[in-house]
């Protein structure tokens, strides 16, 4: 049987992308999973749709990550529709919107992790877990040069990856461990998409680097590993492309 067989899992993030493929993964392990959606209803419930479909258990609650409130609501809702919460996957991240402030990247990327993070806590089971998603370009930001156009989004999600770091004796004394989830450049994301709009020839620049770049069910494939793998609390798993970035850190 499933580690994951009976337990529930709250996803952020999740109505398209890593977080809708890392969501359905944990269904089909046997997780009764709470699919996350800022604005977009109908995409939510297609991935609920699909869970359901294939047997498993999900339900979709739209909540803006920045507002304390949405997310205690979110929170209490895995509670409420499957009698407690054993995993929070923090995937949610953003920040090269131009129409939602300059101080964006930073509210969602550190902010709300932090408080998605209290929030959790009031009803995270012990034995649970906690998966931060990130990426090398943010994860390393201190020691490698990122592009631009993506500089203020690493530099928030650095910032988050550190304050829910930082959290990890508070976790350990409730029975909750932490792990993040770094991985390069994804394939088909919007992150890359703007990117390479922005950078024309970005994406190619990355497949040079790191001699292949994951798709988005490869890398959910590995944050779903990462929900019940046997390491160690703040372990950080470094997904392709890696040793680019760390060879970097070594000059």
């Amino acid at each position: 049987m499933s580690a994951l067989a009976g337990k529930t899992a709250v996803v952020t993030g999740s109505s398209r992308g890593v977080g809708a493929a890392t969501a359905k993964l944990l269904a089909a392990d046997g997780a009764n999973v709470v699919i996350n959606y800022r604005q977009k209803a109908p995409r939510a419930n297609k991935v609920v749709k699909e869970i359901e479909e294939a047997g498993g258990k999900a339900v979709a609650v739209g909540a803006d990550l920045t507002d304390a409130e949405g997310v205690r609501t979110l929170m209490q809702t895995a509670v409420d529709t499957f009698g407690g919460l054993d995993l929070l996957v923090l995937n949610a991240s953003g920040g090269m919107e131009a129409d939602l402030g300059e101080d964006y990247a930073m509210r969602l990327n550190r902010d709300a992790q932090d408080d998605a993070l209290s929030a959790g806590l009031e009803h995270l089971s012990t034995g649970g877990r906690v998966v931060f998603v990130t990426s090398h370009q943010a994860h390393f930001i201190d020691e490698v040069e990122t592009m631009p156009e993506y500089e203020q989004v690493a530099r928030s999600k650095r910032a988050g990856e550190t304050a829910l770091t930082e959290r990890i004796g508070e976790l350990s004394e409730k029975g909750i461990s932490f792990v993040v989830v770094s991985g390069d450049m994804i394939e088909g994301t919007v992150t890359a998409t703007l990117l390479n709009r922005a950078r024309p020839g970005a994406l190619e620049e990355r497949r040079e680097a790191a001699g292949k770049l994951y798709s988005v069910e490869e890398f959910a494939a590995e944050v779903a590993a990462m929900a019940s793998a046997d390491v160690e609390t703040g372990h950080i798993e470094l997904v392709g492309g890696a040793d680019d970035f760390l060879s970097r850190t070594a000059r």
